[in-house]
């Protein structure tokens, strides 16, 4: 994740992209398989899973500030990698934002859905307008994940 994070700063590059692409398909396995071993010699634990989720967020945002340094898709595929900060901000103005979710498939397959679909958006050869699209229903994949949590939020402290 950190090298992901470091290539923000660098220079518009294929090579840096595709560097971006590899370390993220690395992140991803690893994750993976850190989680999985984590629950099958049971010592995952809350604090755990909620530093994978951080991380994940973290790697989404800088993918997604990647993919609009690089041209892949407009400034507008930020938001992929804001929309976590965001409901955690919306948390201090409304606390019922605050409450636990129940664990979820759902969710973690969009993470892992936006997280490929952003390291494939930077591959060399993927070129707007087919990496914008990509990029743009990823980004729809993730809010509406997001308002299906909200909504049931909102009905959980109603």
């Amino acid at each position: 994740m950190a090298l992901v994070a470091g290539l923000v700063g660098e220079p518009r590059d294929p090579a840096i992209a595709a560097a971006a692409v590899a370390a993220s398909v690395a992140v991803t396995l690893l994750d993976g398989m850190d989680g999985w071993l984590a629950r099958r010699h049971r010592i995952a634990s809350p604090f755990g899973a909620r530093f994978d989720m951080e991380i994940d967020a973290l790697l989404i945002l800088a993918l997604s500030v990647l993919a609009w340094r690089h041209g892949k898709a407009g400034a507008w595929v930020v938001a992929s990698g804001l929309m976590r900060y965001g409901f955690v901000a919306a948390g201090a103005a409304a606390p019922w934002l605050r409450a636990a979710l129940e664990p979820s498939r759902r969710r973690q397959i969009i993470c892992i859905l936006q997280i490929a679909v952003l390291a494939l958006v930077m591959l060399p050869g993927l070129q707007p307008p087919i990496s914008a699209l990509l990029a743009a229903a990823a980004l729809a994949a993730l809010a509406g994940s997001f308002l299906i949590d909200t909504v049931w939020l909102w009905r959980r402290a109603a």
